[in-house]
């Protein structure tokens, strides 16, 4: 393993808050880990990263003594670790926040905060507990109502119960497992801000994500896992974006990336919504989607765009406006309708809305074709199997055969399978919620390689994503803010601009800009602002603007 640096911050002296060394863990002939181990001193954001099935998930369950390993050793404050299976000593020593909320959403804040651990014995003190827990909320810099239901909270606030609840048991070392997942852009600053005033306290944090910038933003060191090897630890300061990826992916040739497939012109509208809107989500919204395109509705989640994803797949029910597949009218409210109108839909959260965890990847692939399986509503075994072995050729799925739990396999191969559902009704038009959520860099590209592989076969897509990687194979992008389309953009863009209209800055230097339609076009130069304040304007496809740029100068 190659390491670089050498930390000498005063402030980090001490035992460090883990170490692990040498750690093996075989399922059989499988090797999960081989010979990983990592040092997260006190007061240390350390990040681990590595693509989907390089062992990531496997090293935190020994770090949390959930997985005993086969050989190797793990201390903390430079003492061994408890005993396997001590869980009380283990919470007492390290936490993890996963990415799939731990909370109880129908207990209260403070009854979550003290699971498992109720003081007083047999008789709970329900307004002392509430004091404790409001005192112990404080103490983090939370501010939430102890006595809110779980389930009344939003992501944010329950990740902070939950690193809350986390440091209470003791545990100076907490692991944050993609904690930015659910979360919009000042969710996230929001999170970094107090991981950071957490951290001046002497807490420690290993960081996991996919997301390399916020790598960069937050940790001070990073570990790449490869092949459950550990390739590299080295401080993120000077640590070049391409090394990095190279460390991940074993692979030091440039990525042409997905923007540059081929593109075909623009054909006939396949969606089209009028005046479509979802009170306390969206404003009146006029879109169209044109065959052989690829639309992205950029902006935070709380900006309106999942809403409206959500609302044209028939997940949520509009308050008003008319949903249009191909000039016929789409019953809006109902998924079945959608489906059948010619929509597919890749949902935001595959974990909770995409998958059937305990079926096969030919179950799962196949759910919304059962009625071509077999004669009179029955489903044959043999179809299902054929069709999905179709589906995991065309899509590239890394699987052991159609009949393996979709549950096995990694996050990206989960995600292919997703989108194989929702293409296998070969729908007029795909709509895909931040469709590479929780995957690895190669895997991100692969997938949207697929959205613009869609759209050159003749259909339309709307990308829904805050992510400006995924946002760049777009042919234009509207941002969205505050439930309103605030800007347009051409295939060429400058990510400040796509970012800052994301956020609802629209004008130069941090100003909201005149408030003007572009006189060129619904597509007119970057960063064209929209009235402030009014409904959603009517969308029509422009042509790429010759003067934005996506990161580098147009072709």
């Amino acid at each position: 393993m190659a390491t670089v640096g050498d930390d000498t911050d005063e402030g980090r002296a001490g035992p460090p808050a883990v170490q692990a060394e040498g750690i093996v863990k075989r399922y059989g002939p499988t090797v999960a880990l081989d010979g990983a181990g990592l040092t997260v001193r006190r007061g240390e954001a350390h990040a681990l990263v590595g693509r989907n099935g390089a062992g990531k998930s496997t090293l935190v369950s020994v770090l949390t003594g959930l997985t005993r390993p086969d050989a190797g050793r793990v201390a903390f404050d430079g003492a061994p670790a408890p005993r396997w299976g001590d869980a009380a000593a283990w919470r007492h020593r390290v936490a993890c926040v996963h990415q799939k909320p731990m909370t109880v959403p129908e207990l209260t804040v403070a009854e979550n905060l003290h699971l498992n651990r109720f003081p007083g014995g047999r008789v709970i003190r329900w307004r002392a507990l509430r004091a404790r827990a409001a005192a112990l909320l404080a103490e983090y810099g939370v501010d939430i109502d102890p006595a809110a239901r779980i389930k009344d909270l939003g992501v944010e606030q329950r990740q902070c119960v939950e690193i809350a609840r986390a440091l209470s048991g003791g545990a100076r070392l907490i692991i944050l497992d993609e904690p930015t997942a659910r979360l919009d852009a000042g969710g996230i600053a929001r999170l970094f801000a107090k991981l950071r005033a957490l951290r001046a306290t002497g807490a420690a944090f290993l960081f996991i994500s996919h997301h390399l910038h916020e790598v960069y933003d937050l940790c001070d060191t990073v570990t790449v896992l490869r092949d459950a090897r550990p390739v590299l630890t080295a401080p993120v300061a000077g640590l070049a974006e391409d090394d990095l990826v190279a460390a991940m992916t074993g692979e030091r040739a440039a990525r042409s990336g997905p923007g540059s497939a081929a593109r075909r012109p623009a054909g006939d509208v396949v969606l089209r919504t009028e005046r479509l809107a979802l009170r306390g989500a969206f404003a009146p919204l006029d879109l169209t989607v044109r065959a052989g395109e690829v639309v992205g509705l950029a902006g935070a989640a709380a900006g309106g765009n999942t809403a409206v994803g959500e609302t044209l797949a028939g997940v949520r029910a509009p308050d008003g406006g008319r949903i249009e597949v191909r000039g016929r009218p789409v019953r809006t409210g109902s998924v079945r309708h959608a489906i059948e109108a010619g929509i597919g839909y890749v949902p935001e959260d595959r974990h909770r809305d995409g998958l059937v965890p305990g079926r096969s990847v030919a179950e799962n692939a196949t759910l919304a074709v059962t009625d071509r399986l077999g004669p009179l509503g029955t489903v044959l075994p043999s179809r299902t199997r054929a069709f999905a072995r179709r589906m995991i050729t065309a899509l590239d799925i890394r699987t052991t055969g159609p009949g393996q739990p979709v549950s096995g396999l990694s996050g990206g191969n989960q995600q292919k399978v997703v989108v194989a559902r929702a293409l296998a009704r070969e729908p007029a038009v795909l709509i895909a919620v931040r469709p590479t959520n929780g995957v690895d860099v190669k895997s991100k590209d692969a997938l949207l390689g697929v959205v613009r592989e869609v759209a050159a076969a003749g259909s339309g897509v709307l990308l829904v994503s805050d992510e400006p990687d995924d946002l760049r194979i777009c042919d234009r992008v509207l941002a969205m803010s505050h439930g309103r389309v605030v800007a347009r953009f051409g295939r060429w863009w400058r990510e400040g601009e796509l970012v800052g209209a994301m956020e609802g800055v629209v004008g130069e230097e941090g100003s909201e800009g005149p408030g003007v339609i572009s006189p060129y076009g619904t597509d007119g130069p970057p960063g064209t602002p929209e009235p402030r304040g009014a409904p959603n304007p009517p969308d029509t496809p422009g042509t790429p603007d010759p003067h934005g740029s996506q990161g580098g100068d147009p072709p």
